[in-house]
Order: C-alpha cells, then sequence, then structure tokens
C-alpha cells in the first residue's frame, strides 16, 4: 500500500553559489525526480543566493527534505508539508545557529502548539512567567522566524508560488 501523497514548498532563503549544484541533487534524490532551481541573488546576504520550489509526493517528502539538508553549513531554509490523510500540515525551519524547529501548522500557516506542551511551559515555570513566556517562545519557534525573517522578504520581481489545497 503506497503513502498517501501530499503537497509541499521548499524555501532556501540563503545558500553559498558552490552549495547550489549539490542542493539540487541532494533535491532531485528526495523527489526522485529532476529540478532545476531558479537561482537568484540574496539581498538579505550579498554573495548568497536563493531559490523556491513547490513539490509534490508522499507524506513525509517534507521531513526528508529538512532531513537531508540538516546541518549543511551557511544554508537557511523551510520546508512546508500540506495535511493530508492521517497527518497533520507541517513546518520546517532552519538556520545555521540554531539548527531546525519543527511545527505543526493550522490552514493559515499559523503553528499549533499542544497541550502537553503548554503544560511544560507551565511546570517547568512553577510560578515564574517569564520561564513560561520563554518555554512558549521556544514552542512557537519565534528565534526561527527573527533570524529568518529579513531573508524571507523576496527579491523586486521574483516570483509568487501560490499554494494549493490536498485532498
Amino acid at each position: 500500500m503506497s503513502s498517501p501523497m501530499t503537497r509541499g514548498a521548499l524555501y532556501i532563503h540563503s545558500a553559498p553559489s558552490a552549495m547550489c549544484p549539490h542542493l539540487e541533487w541532494t533535491i532531485n534524490s528526495v523527489l526522485g525526480r529532476q529540478i532545476d532551481l531558479d537561482w537568484t541573488p540574496q539581498p538579505a546576504a550579498p554573495g548568497l543566493l536563493r531559490a523556491d520550489l513547490a513539490w509534490t509526493g508522499e507524506q513525509g517528502t517534507g521531513a526528508l527534505l529538512t532531513s537531508t539538508m540538516r546541518g549543511w553549513m551557511h544554508l537557511r531554509y523551510e520546508v512546508t508539508e500540506e495535511a493530508s490523510p492521517g497527518s497533520d500540515a507541517l513546518r520546517w525551519s532552519h538556520t545555521p545557529s540554531l539548527g531546525i524547529f519543527q511545527g505543526v501548522t493550522d490552514v493559515h500557516g499559523n503553528i499549533m502548539v499542544s497541550e502537553d506542551r503548554i503544560r511544560y511551559a507551565y511546570e517547568k515555570g512553577q510560578g515564574n512567567p517569564a520561564v513560561v513566556y520563554h518555554e512558549l517562545s521556544i514552542a512557537l519557534g519565534e528565534a526561527w522566524d527573527e533570524e529568518l525573517e529579513p531573508f524571507r522578504a523576496a527579491a523586486e520581481g521574483a516570483p509568487v508560488r501560490w499554494m494549493h489545497h490536498v485532498g
């Protein structure tokens, strides 16, 4: 029995030019098809490039893309995977300094924090609101958003990719 199909997006926010062919090879191996990314300069980091890709694949492709690029120096990226039968929508964010953040998302892309994660923040805080705030900030991936936001802004004239509902 095959896995349910889903869609997603890969946003490479910054990569050194020497890394680009290796990234394409890695993405090709995960998706099982030839892709050629349209690399453009990254205005937030002169000398680095950016690219994005809408993909279709089996459930779990987003996690596989994320893990195959994990740990590459100077690489900033995000991967999304839309909800599919038996799986919530997900977003992964990666920065060289923070590593990978993974969050479940709603239909609007908002990070959803589970009841257990909220309880953990309360328990760890032991009545200290600053600790609870810090733990909830981690659960929401705020540090990743802060670091990636300057890289997310598309260069003038960059193409817009529209995502479609699966299912």
